[in-house]
């Protein structure tokens, strides 16, 4: 806003903001009024109006109140081509003139998301990207994924007086984003809750979960039934699932049903590791129960359920995380193997501590001193060479041994 006043008067007008096609009303408003003629100008000078009379032909400007203190004037359908400085003028002595600015916004035409994948693999990175075109002025772009915010790049072009802005998101998904929503959305002064989105479809290798129908709780006995389910879900959904035995044949007495494992008399050479598996498109995952066959006799509890879980395939060992969760009756197993390693240590340590008495007593009983008789008669030497001759001399009288020194 620009404002001049003189001869005791003043004029008073705000600066307008208005959205493209929306109505910008101009307000020139007199303090201290003599009667004085005001008028508004257009940014090229031209007289929109002079006091209720309207010269300029454009019928989009129309008078909203006239008053010795108030000249207001709406413009209807703004466009871009009506920004700029509009000037009030009085005919006072001095003249008095301030100018209000009309500045117009236009929100985006278009907002679109382009995916680089429609059908993304687990673990691959995708990329989106979110335009806004000709804004003015220039949007600012957000992403969302679900209702967790993302940071994405923005790059801006500007054509005339319009913007352009893109923003690219490089996203790595998972199992997890399946079916979840990719939001962009558009902060403009000009629109409020403008946004698109597009859902993820992310494919993922199976997940196998094996159940123990029977028994619900307790030891798994001899002679007693056994039934395991196994539940499978992936996307696309497996369409190979199958029972097998690790490093072991299947018993020829266990009936499998569909996803269900029926053993209805267990015996000992039932023990073992029995392994649900499933595969699709994506890759292969399994996960395994480890049965051990209790006497009828037996009233231990389990300390956990018999399930070992490998959500990766053999091939994939490298790549993915293993979690183990050990078998239902895997704490009386970890009782009998630690009894039995405790047994077998002990036996060591006692045949150790044999073996070292006997040797002990050996070396004592053949202990004892050693002589030679190739410095006999140094002892009562006088030096060095009396030493060698007595020596000599008792090998000599002896000869008991004979040496040749060369």
């Amino acid at each position: 806003m620009g404002f001049i006043s003189g001869g005791g008067q003043n004029l008073v007008t705000e600066d307008v903001t208005v959205v493209e096609g929306d109505v910008a009303t101009i307000s020139c408003r007199v303090k201290n009024s003599d009667d004085s003629v005001i008028q508004l100008l257009n940014p090229n000078r031209q007289t929109i109006y002079f006091r209720d009379f309207r010269p300029l032909k454009d019928s989009r400007f129309q008078l909203v109140n006239f008053s010795n203190s108030e000249l207001r004037v709406s413009l209807t359908n703004v466009s871009v081509s009506d920004e700029g400085r509009y000037f009030c003028q009085l005919y006072t002595d001095p003249p008095q003139e301030i100018y209000t600015t009309i500045t117009v916004l236009v929100p985006p035409r278009n907002l679109i998301i382009d995916i680089q994948k429609e059908i993304a693999v687990e673990g691959e990175e995708i990329e989106l990207n979110c335009t806004a075109m000709a804004s003015r002025p220039a949007t600012t772009i957000r992403w969302f994924k679900g209702n967790k915010e993302l940071r994405g790049k923005s790059e801006v072009e500007q054509w005339s007086d319009m913007y352009t802005v893109t923003s690219q998101l490089l996203l790595r998904v998972g199992r997890e984003d399946d079916g979840v929503p990719v939001i962009c959305l558009v902060d403009h002064p000009a629109v409020k809750d403008l946004q698109t989105q597009r859902y993820l479809e992310v494919m993922y290798k199976p997940e196998v979960r094996v159940s123990k129908n029977y028994p619900v709780q307790g030891l798994t006995r001899e002679g007693e039934p056994l039934e395991l389910s196994c539940s499978v879900f992936g996307k696309p959904q497996p369409t190979d699932m199958r029972w097998l035995r690790v490093d072991d044949e299947m018993p020829q007495h266990v009936v499998l049903s569909g996803t269900n494992l029926l053993i209805s008399n267990l015996n000992k050479t039932d023990n073992g590791t029995y392994r649900c598996e499933a595969s699709n498109v994506v890759g292969k995952s399994y996960e395994d129960y480890m049965l051990f066959v209790y006497d009828t006799t037996a009233t231990t509890e389990p300390a956990v359920h018999g399930f070992t879980q490998l959500p990766n395939s053999a091939e994939e060992l490298d790549y993915g995380d293993l979690s183990d969760s050990r078998a239902g009756e895997e704490g009386s197993i970890r009782t009998v193997d630690h009894a039995v390693i405790g047994g077998v240590v002990a036996v060591v340590v006692f045949a150790m501590l044999c073996l070292l008495i006997i040797l002990g007593r050996y070396f004592a009983r053949h202990k004892g001193t050693y002589f030679t008789h190739e410095a006999k008669g140094a002892d009562d030497a006088a030096d060095a060479d009396t030493a060698i001759i007595n020596a000599e001399g008792g090998q000599n009288n002896s000869e008991e041994k004979k040496e040749y020194f060369i």
